[in-house]
């Protein structure tokens, strides 16, 4: 390398390093190690390590298992997984090794996803029979992380053939694991083990169970669930109230979800911008306007504020209520803080499309493009419908051909609105119903005839390219 004039980096020193370290070659090992700071580069933490390793061993002072595992850790997150298991093996091999230290090597290799290698220790931890709940939590942890579910649950299972009691985070752990790998039934099963060793005293896991039954959208089996809980005088707290509120608003159910609201109030707890959030969508889904205004309001009063899903909710709630002073000054105040997004500005379009008030709808459109917020299917249709009925054709035409361009494909509703500019251009329904025939029958072909007529009509230069 010095002869190629290719000046060796730090990772070249550790090699060095943890080679003579390994042959136990100190002299040769502390050698490179100063070679490395004279060449004026910062030791990593393995290099810092070994040198550590170096002088403990020249003065002859033990290294006790709680260096050991941190030493471990290190060669796990450097990926020098060889070097971390001779070093764990040269530990355990002298015996002198904690319940604690076993369990602290499971972890550090279960938390990088070194599954494999984590069993080997507990495997070495059976050997010793130092078993406690400690390594069983840790590899019950190690194989979640490592999507290992069925080994997680037979884990669990052999606990009582070792002697070993199984403790909260042993259950809370495992119904976590389960729970959010969408096996809510299994995880169940352990939550009523859990209920039954007298190990539940908060809500924590059946908040996880209810979750994972809602992700699948089996509200009747959370909703068992947090019967059951209540029968256990488990009480619940915001997390589980937001959750069943918020699947019930997703399912438009509002009484189902008035009834969790209530029972949290009656609870004296307090709402979230989550639980507002889902009463706004809840609310303006079936048109409750006074209690959508009430959510909205507690929203804007909370610390972080509506949100532009909340506020977009509420501007869709107001046109279809035609209440236009109260659509704008929220759609105003979103864009003060640029937060409105193309959803936004494509309700505001339709509102003042719907009233005919097509100056506002096309000053909406041109700030939409302007902003680069024309980008789907359904605000090109919008921006077409409001120009094809405003008798701005040639606008209309310069949209489709942006749409084109950016491969859009357009729908049935593009080619009526594109139907009706020819239609007041002089072209017959009969021939607009031939170009729509040659469209289904051919959709690239049939979109060349539509540019193609729109083209000659407008006396607008036609591009091959589209």
């Amino acid at each position: 390398m010095e002869k190629l004039r290719c000046p060796p980096d730090t990772r070249t020193y550790n090699i060095l390093i943890s080679l003579h370290a390994k042959h136990n070659d100190i002299d040769m090992a502390e050698f490179y190690f100063k070679r490395m700071k004279e060449a004026q580069l910062e030791p990593d933490l393995v290099s810092q390590a070994e040198a550590l390793l170096f002088e403990m061993d020249m003065k002859g002072h033990k290294i006790d298992e709680y260096t050991q595992s941190a030493l471990t850790r290190m060669y796990i997150g450097s990926g020098m997984l060889e070097k971390s298991w001779l070093w764990f093996r040269r530990f355990h091999l002298a015996g002198n090794m904690s319940s604690e230290c076993y369990s602290a090597n499971i972890d550090a290799y279960g938390e990088r996803g070194y599954t494999l290698e984590a069993e080997k220790v507990f495997t070495c931890c059976l050997e010793m029979k130092k078993l406690s709940v400690l390594e069983f939590n840790v590899m019950i942890k190690a194989y979640g992380l490592g999507q290992s579910y069925d080994k997680a649950s037979k884990l669990f299972e052999s606990m009582e053939a070792h002697g070993v009691v199984a403790d909260k985070c042993t259950y809370s752990s495992l119904i976590q694991i389960l729970a959010s790998a969408d096996f809510p039934e299994k995880a169940k099963l352990y939550l009523r083990k859990m209920q039954d060793a007298g190990l539940v005293n908060d809500c924590v896991p059946y908040c996880a169970v209810i979750s994972s039954f809602v992700k699948l959208d089996k509200l009747e089996a959370a909703v068992a669930l947090y019967e059951e809980m209540l029968a256990f005088d488990v009480k619940p707290d915001i997390i589980v109230y937001g959750v069943l509120i918020n699947a019930f608003a997703n399912a438009g159910s509002v009484k189902k979800a008035t009834t969790y609201v209530d029972a949290m109030k009656k609870a004296g707890l307090p709402g979230n911008t989550v639980i507002y959030n889902s009463l706004i969508k809840l609310y303006t889904k079936v048109g409750y306007l006074k209690e959508a205004q009430e959510a909205y309001k507690l929203l804007q009063s909370s610390d972080t504020g509506a949100d532009t899903y909340s506020s977009n909710c509420m501007i869709d709630l107001y046109t279809e209520q035609s209440m236009v002073e109260q659509a704008e000054e929220i759609f105003e105040s979103l864009n003060r803080k640029g937060q409105a997004n193309e959803f936004t500005f494509a309700m505001m379009l339709c509102m003042y499309k719907r009233l005919g008030r097509f100056e506002e709808a096309i000053q909406i459109a041109k700030q939409m493009k302007e902003l680069g917020l024309l980008t789907d299917l359904l605000s090109y249709n919008n921006v077409l419908g409001l120009y094809s009925l405003d008798g701005r054709f040639r606008e209309a035409m310069g949209t489709f051909q942006e749409m084109v361009k950016a491969a859009i494909q357009p729908d049935d509703f593009t080619f009526r609105s594109l139907g009706i500019v020819l239609l007041k251009c002089g072209i017959s329904k009969l021939a607009i119903s031939k170009l729509e025939a040659a469209r289904k029958k051919d959709a690239r072909s049939g979109l060349q005839a539509w540019l193609l007529a729109l083209s000659s009509v407008l006396e607008i230069d036609y591009d091959d390219d589209l």
